[in-house]
This record gives structure tokens, sequence and C-alpha cells, in this order.
């Protein structure tokens, strides 16, 4: 069965506390928490204060997922502030290599996210290293949008590079997962399942939780 990680960016920001609770008493595995600049996407989340408050409430580990410019000036930063996954993206690291070596380095798991737009053949080179691969099966930046329907093909080729690659990455897909193609992900190779409007918007998030968790 898959892990299962709810957004917290489609949380309720105003009782922030009470849906940290309510993941801690639910069958999900992480807490996905999307850091976004307003420079590699056109949005901003949150930042450390936010986290720490998070990190403060959270009885499972923190899937951390940054979609700014230049990570590698806080990989220290964001493992001193609960991040136990810390996923950079591809197309924001000209030296992907070494900011994977820090993040391992500072004592976290870590992760290559790719744009839609981005082949997956790019990461042959770098998949044998990582603990982690999020295919994002919408544009960042924004929740509640439309899934790409190719992310099954992706996700089929990166199972297949990891067993070439014997790397032992987990796949992760974050962008408009519920319950009706949450099935066909599993079963092109998908480990992680992110949800956020599916999970937040429901009007039973912990039935929810464990419908998706119980898939596959």
């Amino acid at each position: 069965m898959p892990l299962i990680a709810p957004s917290i960016l489609s949380s309720d920001f105003g009782n922030l506390q009470r849906d940290v609770e309510l993941i801690n008493r639910s069958e999900a595995d992480w807490f996905h928490i999307d850091i976004m600049d307003g420079v590699f996407v056109p949005n901003i989340s949150f930042g450390f204060p936010v986290l720490n408050a998070i990190r403060q409430h959270a009885r499972k580990p923190l899937d951390v997922h940054l979609m700014i410019v230049q990570p590698e000036r806080y990989i220290t930063r964001f493992r001193e502030s609960g991040a136990e996954v810390l996923t950079v993206h591809y197309e924001a690291c000209p030296h992907l290599h070494r900011t994977v070596q820090e993040i391992r380095a500072a004592g976290m798991a870590p992760g290559v996210s790719i744009n839609p737009h981005t082949s997956v053949e790019l990461l042959d080179d770098i998949v044998q290293d990582l603990d982690l691969v999020l295919v994002m099966s919408v544009n960042p930046g924004f929740g509640g949008q439309k899934f790409i329907e190719r992310t099954y093909e992706k996700i089929e080729k990166l199972r297949n590079m990891i067993a070439r690659r014997n790397s032992k990455a987990k796949i992760e897909v974050d962008g408009g997962v519920d319950l009706a193609n949450a099935g066909a992900l599993v079963r092109a190779g998908a480990d992680v399942l992110v949800a956020g409007n599916t999970v937040f918007s429901s009007p039973d998030p912990l039935r929810t939780i464990a419908d998706l968790k119980a898939i596959g």
C-alpha cells in the first residue's frame, strides 16, 4: 500500500494546529510541506516560522518540498526546523549532485522533483543517489489543479530506471491526486501519494486518508 502525505498547503491556516493534529490521528504517513518563494514558482507559501509551528505539533515525518531558487542556501536551516525528507527541484539546481550530497550529510533523506515538462531521463545520472523522486503531476505553484494524464507514463519510465540503476528511491506523485486516479498511480509504480484538496476539502478527511491508504 502507498505512503500517504497530506499537503499542508491545502489545510486551514487559521486552524493549523487542529489540522496537524488531524493528520497525527489519521493513517497518513508523512506531512507534505510545500515551500514556495514567488520566484521559482508564481506563488509564495510560508517559511521557517510556520514550518517550526508545524513541527511543534507534528508526530509524523516532515516531507519538505522546496520550490525555491538556490535551495542549497537553506539546507541546514531546514534540518534544524525538523525536515526529515528534503526535496529540491532538478530545474533549480545547477549543481545537483553537490546539493543532494549536502542534504544527506545534513541528516535528511534527499529527494529531487521534476516539473511536468522535464524528462525522466534527465535523472539517470542522479537517481542512484536519491531516496525520493517527486513527479509533479500539475504545474507547481498552486493547489487544486487538473491532473496531467501523461504522469502515468513518466512514473513507469522512472520505475524502470530505478530498477536498472539499483536505486532505492521511492516515487512520489504530487498534484491532482484523488480517489479516482490513486489506484492507477500505484499500479504505474508510485510509492507515495501527496493529497491536498482531496483530503482537506473532504467532509471526512480521516476516512479519505484511510481510503487512499487502502489502495493497492
